[in-house]
């Protein structure tokens, strides 16, 4: 993989929400292709803590803006002079965009339409547009059990958050379609995990994170609908590379991509591997929260073909190795979530 990233050394770099999860990642493998990285963010999604000690943000070696991506000045001058974008800021929670559209509106479209009209006017080459599996919703209510999601099949959104990714998807294609316009790709992450990842308040998102937490807390590990939804998880090491390489793959000019790793797993199988772990982990079934997809799989012929990439880190690997970074990095736990256990 190194060698397809030679293409970005010396290149410039823009990343929005550059200092989240994903994003400090991607910034990270960036840096060492020796690109010239400029993140955009407004640094609310998580506590200071959080960007600097764990996300690293402060030792990324990239420029960091503070700034919101519906200010078209700020984006526009990011923007100045740059040769890639990837577009991964958002209000990127299921639950959270179900209890406030307002936020998730502002966040997720308007300020994509301003990200996406200021590269159409730019000298870019390609923007990199990420997205989301929610769009697939539940899939096909006629299929039972679980079922691949592929990149070309109807879509049929089941919340805010999914409604906002793929309006933003059709937006990508109408405004970066033209003959003078730069090029553009979609990915649609599947389950994302793995450290330094950190739940949030309010949030049934980030299961390994979730349960992991809750275990090491001897609180029960929280099921929703008895944990048979089934995810398909990728690392986050993997997605950055997946979208790193979708800068600079020739077969991705125009293309939308899965990033998974065609591998369904279960919630419960998914506790059933942090539980022995933690003496004191134990499970409880809990309703299944409106709007959470029953789930599915990647179909990943597009992106082997395409982006000529497959994941690394399977869901046993990367789960050890989230539960022994999570025991060997005890300040991770939120101080909320800490405080509930300790009520």
């Amino acid at each position: 993989m190194e060698a397809r990233l030679e293409k970005l050394r010396d290149s410039r770099v823009v990343v929005t929400g550059g200092a989240g999860l994903v994003g400090s990642r991607l910034v990270r493998l960036l840096r060492r292709a020796e690109a010239e990285v400029t993140m955009l963010d407004r640094l609310d999604a998580y506590p200071d803590a959080v960007h600097s000690s764990l996300f690293g943000v402060d030792s990324l070696g990239a420029k960091l803006v503070v700034g919101d991506v519906c200010d078209r000045e700020a984006v526009r001058r990011v923007l100045a002079g740059a040769d890639y974008v990837v577009h991964a800021a958002a209000y990127a929670d299921v639950a959270a965009c179900t209890r406030r559209p307002d936020i998730a509106f502002r966040a997720n479209v308007q300020g994509t339409q301003v990200v996406l009209e200021e590269v159409a006017a730019s000298e870019v080459r390609r923007l990199v547009l990420v997205s989301s599996a929610a769009v697939y919703g539940n899939g096909d209510p006629s299929i039972r059990g679980p079922q691949v999601f592929r990149e070309d099949q109807r879509l049929l959104p089941v919340s805010v958050y999914a409604n906002s990714k793929l309006w933003a998807e059709h937006q990508a294609r109408l405004l970066l379609s033209g003959p003078d316009t730069p090029e553009y790709a979609v990915l649609r992450y599947f389950s994302v995990y793995g450290d330094p990842q950190v739940p949030k308040p309010g949030s049934h998102s980030w299961m390994v994170a979730w349960l992991s937490m809750q275990a090491r807390l001897g609180r029960p590990m929280r099921l929703n609908g008895g944990g048979v939804q089934v995810r398909d998880l990728v690392h986050v090491e993997d997605v950055a590379a997946a979208t790193a390489l979708a800068l600079v793959e020739d077969g991705m000019a125009g293309a939308t991509v899965n990033v998974g790793t065609g591998v369904p797993t279960s919630v419960r199988e998914v506790g059933e591997l942090i539980a022995p772990h933690f003496p004191r982990a134990h499970f409880v079934t809990t309703p299944l929260p409106e709007g959470d997809p029953l789930g599915g799989y990647a179909a990943t012929e597009h992106c082997s073909e395409l982006l000529r990439w497959r994941p690394r880190i399977d869901v046993r690997a990367g789960v050890e190795r989230y539960v022994r970074w999570l025991s060997a990095t005890p300040h991770a736990v939120p101080k909320w979530l800490a405080a509930e256990a300790a009520a």
